[in-house]
């Protein structure tokens, strides 16, 4: 499963974390045209537990969700959107 979570940081603020993608896939160019489609800033962060998550500035789930299943990265039954 691909798992888009939403953490959130001071006042109105949040992220947007993507996990569970396949490891044969290029994190950094997923990130670069999810920046450069939604606008917003975000990283790749390597975590001990989940491997590399993509965060991404603001509340993107739904864009998220709709990119990956156009882009033919996922399928929609294999994504997990948690969060309100």
């Amino acid at each position: 499963y691909v798992h888009i979570r939403i953490q959130q940081r001071n006042g109105r603020k949040s992220l947007t974390t993507v996990q569970g993608l396949k490891k044969e896939f290029s994190y950094n160019k997923i990130l670069k045209d999810l920046k450069k489609e939604f606008c917003c800033n975000g990283t790749v962060v390597q975590d001990p537990e989940l491997g590399q998550v993509i965060q991404l500035q603001g509340d993107q789930r739904k864009n998220v969700s709709t990119f990956l299943v156009q882009a033919g990265i996922v399928k929609k039954d294999n994504i997990k959107i948690h969060g309100f």
